[in-house]
């Protein structure tokens, strides 16, 4: 994992791309602790397939812009769920559907739930 401020910067600039698309319900769960996948998952919702990839698009271009590219995307051509991983964090857009079904907030409750202000 990189240095966690850094880590940090790029989690803030995920839940923005993710809320300058309208995503809902933005969750960051830091697991920097707990594993070593990754120091936080970023998890939002969409409201159908071609919201859920303009999300997926714009945490791209944003994160991309910063110099921070994707080391694998998954799940893109369905749109049901996206995973970009970007190795110190991991953003997860579900479509309303498929985030209560996988629910990675109670799988990964052993995490630490944070909100926006504490990634400043």
């Amino acid at each position: 994992m990189a240095d966690i401020s850094v880590s940090k910067k790029m989690a803030l600039m995920a839940v923005d791309a993710l809320e300058d698309r309208k995503g809902e319900n933005v969750r960051v769960i830091d697991i920097s602790e707990i594993s070593t996948l990754a120091d936080y998952f970023i998890i939002a919702g969409g409201t159908n397939i071609n919201q859920v990839q303009a999300m997926a698009d714009n945490v791209q271009e944003v994160l991309g812009r910063a110099g921070h590219l994707t080391k694998n995307v998954e799940g893109y051509d369905t749109g049901n769920w996206i995973l970009l991983d970007f190795g110190d964090i991991i953003v997860h857009v579900f479509d309303n559907e498929n985030r209560l079904f996988y629910d990675l907030e109670r799988i990964w409750r052993d995490g630490k739930s944070i909100s926006k202000e504490d990634l400043t």
